[in-house]
């Protein structure tokens, strides 16, 4: 068990603590070498060792040494064993206690199912007890796995065990598929298969925050040291002005050894703003004082200068004797390789010395060009010195300050110059954003007339495309009006000459006026229906099937409505049928068919009510 719990090695104990007898002690020592326990009565080792889950684990060491937490859910990083290895089976034997006895499960079976860990889990859940098991018999059990602080039995066979440290968890984990048995009996109420899986406690969980808080609280707490300890140093504080210290720091800037701290504490003052009417003259002083500092550096580039040139000097002598060195040994290996030396060496002294000819011939190529540019170098220089004003003499001291002055004169002019810039960029970008304002407000005003006048060039085009429709319509009737004109006037000669002809058949007949006049009737009576026959042939003239099919609609509808429909009626039912068609429409298309459709008005005053009925079948009965 404790090689493939934890794969820590095995255990053994000391048998001379055995001080009762053993019915087999094969199995009794396979037991306690398995499981570290002891009979009953027996002083010895717990049930499971420390070594299952974090060997000589001390809770306190995080907090000691400052270790960041340990996620408890990682094997073999926190407090969760590492798995045992695939290929060493786990062997569980038979456990004896005093009240009690805990029969391993079927190793055939699958290991029985545990839930997620919790984070900090002090505390296990024991289900499947007997019902006889009590509560010293429990902590009689899981007391060997460590020190118990509390244990809440339910009515129930289960139970919630808390033990002092996480670790202790692990070991009563390892019971979970043990069938235990109180006593030799073999009631029901006296045995049961025990499930051990870790339990959610709020105290576990509570205790774990603190813990997690307090490392974090350790961590920051070193972080902020770690971080003390390796900001740079602050700068020294640097006193007020007054009149002593700027004595003070007047004779300090004479001092060469502490220019550098007394040239930091002046631009600081003048930073500030110390200098006034009344301080005027020392500060003045103190400038005068930097700048005389300027002879000195001018000294010192001078002399490092001159250093600089000898340590070139003594740097390309050096070089000429190596490569004069190099030249040589070249020579000699141009030598060995001459037919009278080279016949008499063997193959292998002939490769190593044609080997070393060409590294010396590298090395000595190499430091060849590199004096070739030292002395490039000089030339340059010395062509430079040449092409100034004054090549034999140094630069004057005055001469310097003068021109340490032009200069900083030129930077304070570079830095006007270039505030004047940024102030005509600024003032360039204020009148662009004002242009820009001033556009958007013209463009916004363009914009509303451009839709207003788009929407009102819209509708006059939807007048004239109405209007036009109108002059269509206005001049189809009109050319179906000139066409009756025209044929009203053609049958007006025909009965005019047939008027001519019975005339003058009456006349040779002498018949008598009366006949005439019956003909003249008659005359205007088939001119009437004539008429009558125009009219219903420009009446029943339709336009297009949309209009035939409306008015077969119509038709049924009416003649189903023997009393009439008022026009609301009529369009409301066709609204359903044509959402597009208007109750104009509908009525217009009625009123030009006066042989189908008549119109009737019923009620009397405010109840009066105009109704269109179908009379197309009286029409046909009356012909």
């Amino acid at each position: 068990f404790l090689a493939a719990a934890d794969g820590l090695g095995s255990m053994a104990i000391d048998t001379t603590q055995l001080n009762m007898s053993v019915t087999d002690p094969t199995a009794w020592a396979t037991a306690m070498n398995n499981l570290g326990m002891v009979p009953v009565g027996l002083a010895g080792q717990q049930l499971v060792t420390d070594s299952i889950c974090v060997p000589g684990f001390d809770p306190s060491l995080s907090m000691m040494t400052g270790i960041t937490p340990i996620n408890p859910m990682i094997p073999g990083m926190g407090l969760v064993p590492p798995p045992p290895p695939t290929d060493v089976p786990v062997v569980k034997e038979i456990i004896h206690c005093k009240s009690c006895t805990l029969f391993p499960p079927n190793p055939n079976l699958p290991p029985p199912s545990t839930r997620e860990r919790p984070p900090g889990c002090k505390t296990v859940f024991v289900g499947g007890l007997p019902e006889n098991a009590t509560e010293e018999i429990i902590q009689e059990v899981f007391e060997q796995c460590g020190d118990i602080t509390a244990i809440r039995k339910s009515k129930k066979n289960f139970c919630h065990i808390r033990f002092a440290e996480e670790f202790m968890v692990d070991k009563a984990i390892y019971l979970s598929g043990y069938r235990m048995r109180l006593g030799s009996s073999t009631d029901k109420k006296d045995s049961g298969r025990l499930h051990v899986d870790f339990a959610q406690a709020r105290d576990d969980f509570y205790e774990w925050e603190c813990k997690q808080r307090m490392l974090a609280r350790e961590e920051r707490h070193r972080r902020k040291m770690e971080e003390d300890r390796l900001r740079p140093p602050s700068p020294p504080a640097i006193m007020h002005y007054s009149e002593h210290e700027a004595a003070l720091l007047a004779e300090k800037l004479k001092d060469d050894s502490k220019f550098s701290e007394a040239i930091t504490v002046l631009l600081t003052w003048i930073e500030r703003g110390e200098v006034n009417r009344r301080s005027a003259n020392q500060f003045y002083s103190m400038v005068q004082s930097a700048n005389s500092h300027v002879r000195r550096l001018m000294n010192e580039k001078a002399a490092h200068e001159q250093e600089m040139e000898q340590a070139k000097e003594s740097f390309k002598n050096a070089l000429t004797g190596i490569l004069t060195q190099f030249e040589q040994i070249v020579a000699v290996f141009n030598a060995s390789t001459r037919q009278k030396a080279w016949d008499h060496f063997s193959k292998a002294q002939r490769k190593n010395i044609d080997i070393w000819r060409k590294h010396s011939e590298e090395l000595r190529n190499a430091h060849s060009e590199q004096l070739m540019g030292i002395r490039r170098e000089e030339e340059m220089e010395m062509s430079d010195d040449d092409s100034g004003d004054n090549p034999t003499k140094k630069l004057r001291v005055d001469d310097s300050a003068l021109a340490a002055q032009a200069y900083a004169l030129k930077e304070e002019n570079d830095s006007l110059r270039w505030q004047l810039d940024a102030y005509r960029n600024e003032v360039e970008l204020l009148k662009q954003e004002k242009g820009q304002l001033f556009r958007t407000e013209e463009s916004l005003t363009k914009d509303q007339q451009l839709q207003f006048l788009q929407q009102t060039m819209q509708g006059m085009q939807q007048q004239l495309l109405s209007i036009q429709e109108e002059l269509n319509i206005k001049k189809s009737e009109l050319e179906q009006a000139k066409e009756e004109q025209t044929h009203t006037q053609a049958m007006l000669k025909v009965l005019q000459e047939q008027l001519k002809s019975a005339k003058e058949l009456a006349e040779i007949n002498g018949h008598e006026e009366s006949q005439a006049n019956e003909i003249n009737v008659l005359t205007v009576a088939l001119v009437n229906q004539d008429r009558e026959k125009n009219s219903e042939k420009r009446s029943l003239g339709l336009k297009s099937e949309k209009e035939a099919l409306l008015i077969g609609i119509i038709s049924t509808f009416l003649h189903v409505h023997p009393f009439g429909a008022n026009i609301e009626y009529l369009w409301s039912y066709m609204q359903q049928l044509d959402s597009r068609i208007s109750a104009n429409e509908i009525e217009m298309l009625l009123m030009r068919l006066p042989r189908m459709f008549k119109q009737e008005f019923t009620g009397v005053g405010a109840t009066l009510e105009k109704r269109w009925k179908f009379c197309a079948f009286e029409g046909i009965k009356t012909v």
